[in-house]
């Protein structure tokens, strides 16, 4: 710039000096804009929106990201990256005041110990820092920051802060309201009360959620502590530290969450269900489990996401094969056997290793209109108006081998059982499928042979095992690589055999690595995807399976027919580029035993 000055003018002036803009369009912006348009959006904004293309390089568009990019260059500072997850909102709102901040377009992003970092939107308009400097008494370091991102984040971030200090002014000088167990007789009659339906409390709670659909998390952890409650997220499998919450506002979100999903909100001490249904920030309708705990300080929250749109996959427009992430002959051996006309197919795994999401996402693939598709469920994970769902409710005797026993006598045609976990439930499962039903149930093993000697233990005769159960598919969930980041790379030999143990099979010339960008917040991944052991019963393979049954000789048995193990299956989408080998022995270590 022949001046060093953010304003519409001086930033076209330079665009065009350096060929990027023309001249002539240049002009007709300055003309054309009007003085509210230039009071409401940064120069930045406003040139990105006239959607332009770069004059010596035409494929490259000038999108406000590469505008920040090359003001950063120009003014050499340091372009900043907005990830939320790691800013400590407390300290950052807690330097300056939201009008202040927004009069010169700054956001504080990041305060330790030894200095602050604070994101601008104008690199050449430092008549604030004099001023901060002394307050802060620290060094403080510029940077530049992508002025629309600026914008949206430092109304979020002082609204959150508004709102924890309203609530926390309620409760001013008393002390937290939710020492429980450990710590009452301690603490009896010196508590004070953050009220549920105050609308501090009320706003931390819908940010809380709304941040957590935007950030893709599958769950909500709200965790007491001593003095201050801890927010995390699971993101892709992965926790995340969001937030620290003083505990009495702790006790008042948990009670307002509590609210919501209706739960006795007086009852502390022992654990409670629930479940909440309300819009994503585009208008799409999620669901959340709710389930507390109590602990030594507190109620502990967790609530589980779902998101329709990701738990039951569009048949019509993906297929079996990319619904549930499935190589082609998987999909096959699955399509197989859920359209038989009856008998007992079981997915296992452990907890959030997605076989609630295979399950939802089969039914509805078979639930039309010529099907009546019954479940019992503990509790029910989504509600689906193509289900006829009921729930266990123990208070009132209605387990799973009850409701099984309920459901034969409402004309079904498949039954999904939440989870085989005793023997009754298994007879009654037995018995619906030797009456001509379709059973889909779960079960905890760690891989797929090892349901057979789980049956055999809880009680289930060799001879009706084999007469009823179609197959068994056991299933872990592993984080994919960013598609925007990932790249190929050479890797030692000796890698690939210690995932394939004890089989041998060539390796690929390369595979993909992570690098980590801001589509992935650094970490190389985004989303999981399923590896499956499928292990249909074949009449060869039903014959290693009597009262005599050994497994390990079962799971040689069924390999040598065709089951493909876990990690087998891994290392194919380790060899199409899809994970690392890593993230497959994370969930899929090598077998030993074979």
């Amino acid at each position: 710039m022949t001046k060093p000055v953010c304003t519409l003018e001086g930033i076209l002036e330079a665009l065009v000096s350096e060929d990027i803009v023309e001249q002539e369009k240049a002009s007709m912006v300055t003309s054309l804009v009007s003085a509210q348009v230039r009071k409401s959006l940064h120069p930045l904004e406003i040139i990105a929106g006239r959607q332009w293309n770069h004059k010596s390089n035409p494929q490259q568009p000038l999108s406000l990201d590469m505008l920040t990019d090359w003001l950063a260059e120009k003014s050499e500072l340091s372009r900043y990256h907005f990830d939320p997850l790691k800013m400590d909102v407390a300290s950052c709102t807690s330097i300056t005041s939201y009008a202040y901040a927004s009069r010169f377009g700054i956001l504080p992003v990041k305060v330790t110990a030894s200095e602050v970092v604070i994101a601008v939107t104008d690199p050449y308009r430092l008549e604030w820092m004099d001023e901060l400097d002394r307050i802060v008494n620290k060094p403080i370091t510029t940077v530049l920051a992508n002025p629309r991102e600026l914008k949206n984040y430092l109304i979020e971030f002082y609204s959150i802060s508004k709102a924890m200090e309203g609530a926390g002014n309620k409760a001013l000088g008393e002390l937290p309201s939710n020492i429980q167990n450990l710590e009452q007789l301690i603490e009896l009659g010196k508590t004070g009360k953050v009220d549920a339906e105050d609308q501090h409390i009320v706003s931390i709670v819908d940010w809380l959620m709304q941040y957590a659909f935007s950030q893709r998390a599958s769950d909500i952890h709200i965790e007491p502590r001593r003095e201050q409650g801890n927010v995390r997220f699971r993101i892709d499998g992965v926790m995340h530290q969001v937030y620290e919450i003083p505990a009495n506002i702790t006790a008042a979100v948990i009670s307002r969450i509590k609210i919501m999903g209706r739960l006795d909100v007086a009852e502390k001490r022992k654990p409670q269900d629930g479940r909440i249904k309300t819009l994503s920030p585009d208008g799409a309708e999620i669901e959340l489990r709710l389930s507390s705990m109590p602990t030594a300080f507190g109620e502990k929250l967790v609530l589980r996401i779902f998101d329709p749109e990701v738990l039951v996959k569009n048949f019509a427009a993906l297929g079996l094969e990319k619904a549930l992430g499935l190589e082609k002959k998987e999909s096959t051996i699955w399509n197989d056997m859920i359209s038989r006309p009856y008998g007992i197919i079981l997915v296992t795994g452990p907890t959030g290793s997605g076989k609630t999401t295979t399950l939802y996402t089969s039914l509805k693939h078979l639930a039309t209109p010529e099907v009546n598709v019954c479940t019992i469920e503990d509790p029910i994970e989504l509600v689906e108006p193509a289900f006829n769902q009921m729930q266990v409710q123990h208070n009132i005797r209605l387990d799973f081998a009850t409701g099984v026993k309920t459901l034969l006598r409402q004309d079904p045609d498949i039954i999904m059982v939440g989870e085989i976990r005793d023997r009754e439930t298994a007879e009654m499962a037995v018995q619906a499928a030797l009456t001509g039903h379709l059973v889909l149930s779960t079960l905890h093993t760690n891989d797929a042979p090892s349901a057979i000697a789980r049956l055999a233990e809880i009680g289930v005769p060799s001879y009706l095992i084999t007469a009823t159960l179609i197959g068994v598919v056991a299933q872990r969930l592993v984080r994919t690589l960013c598609p925007q980041c990932k790249h190929e790379t050479s890797f030692d030999p000796l890698e690939w055999q210690a995932l394939i143990k004890p089989w041998t099979t060539s390796p690929p010339d390369k595979i993909a690595v992570a690098e980590g960008c801001l589509e992935c917040r650094q970490t190389g991944f985004i989303g999981r995807v399923g590896i499956y052991e499928m292990m249909a019963l074949s009449d060869e393979l039903k014959q290693e399976i009597d009262d005599n049954f050994d497994l390990i000789n079962f799971r040689k048995a069924a390999i040598r027919l065709g089951m493909k193990p876990l990690n087998l299956a891994g290392a194919q989408k380790v060899a199409r580029g899809l994970t690392t080998i890593e993230e497959v022995l994370k969930v899929a270590p090598p077998r030993y035993d074979l």
